[in-house]
């Protein structure tokens, strides 16, 4: 999979060349979730490859397993899945990783890597747990356990369609735009997945959800920040308002000892005047 930048998107001389918008081959700088990605990727994929017993191990423990209950449960496994890649078929961890190193810079550049992983991790998982519920509820078989980062990467691609339009991709030797390939893989998977063709409808369901997910986490992500945000501005002002309140009903007890004296407190407004000295030096502690 390699990737165009069109050009048209910067200014200058350089937007056309002979009437026509001009187009670079772009090979991304590595950034650091990316490059850790990879690493880890392509070392867990040649360990199982030069010591087998190993291989196997981890399969059994780390891949996505719906043959029991027991194994459909283990939550780690929705997230370690990803790391693991078919030892026969050098092809899977080929693709996969290619898709890796040319979506994910611009994504990382673009979101920050505090982001980037997070969404990465999620794509994947939601590709994992549309596999055990089609499982587990008798639409795909259960006898054969998924490993791959294919759901994550799709929604790598997802979400740089929707953000990065501009972007061409090679789908084997041929350049086509970001767009039309995520159209094209998605409606693909979903043919496959329903009408359960071919031997891997397990791992398309994955490639489907991980696109899925990333395609929702560009499109409504904002809109959950944005209700984060009411929610904390929410509760922020109740906040400054219960202290308002406090204040207000400690300077009435305060007139009320300068009064009558101490002895004519109500218990409840003992404990008013407790908590309004507790708030006090917790506040002092603070600065």
């Amino acid at each position: 999979m390699g990737l165009y930048d069109r050009d048209y998107t910067q200014s200058g001389s350089r937007q056309q060349y002979y009437g026509a918008p001009q187009m670079r081959f772009n090979l991304p700088k590595l950034t650091p979730v990316v490059k850790w990605l990879l690493i880890s990727n392509l070392s867990i994929f040649l360990a199982g490859v030069f010591i087998p017993p190993l291989g196997r191990l981890l399969e059994d423990w780390f891949a996505v397993d719906a043959g029991t209950w027991f194994t459909t449960l283990q939550p780690w496994r929705i997230l370690s899945y990803q790391f693991l890649h078919s030892r026969g078929w050098i092809w899977h961890v080929f693709v996969n990783m290619l898709g890796l190193f040319f979506l994910g810079p611009t994504l990382e550049r673009h979101w920050g890597s505090r982001k980037f992983l997070p969404f990465y991790l999620l794509c994947g998982a939601a590709g994992g747990v549309l596999f055990l519920i089609l499982a587990r509820a008798g639409f795909l078989s259960r006898d054969i356990p998924m490993i791959g980062a294919s759901g994550a990467i799709l929604g790598l691609l997802s979400a740089c369609a929707i953000l990065f339009p501009q972007f061409i991709i090679f789908v084997f030797i041929f350049p086509v735009p970001i767009r039309v390939a995520a159209i094209v893989f998605g409606f693909a998977f979903f043919l496959i997945v329903a009408t359960r063709s071919g031997d891997n409808v397990g791992g398309h369901a994955a490639h489907l959800a991980g696109m899925a997910v990333g395609a929702a986490y560009v499109l409504f992500g904002h809109r959950v920040g944005h209700l984060k945000l009411k929610v904390r501005a929410g509760s922020w002002q109740k906040k400054i308002q219960d202290e308002r309140t406090l204040q207000i009903e400690v300077d009435r007890i305060l007139a009320k000892v300068h009064q009558s004296g101490l002895h004519s407190l109500t218990g409840k407004e003992k404990r008013i005047l407790k908590k309004a000295t507790q708030e006090e030096v917790r506040r002092n502690r603070i600065k």
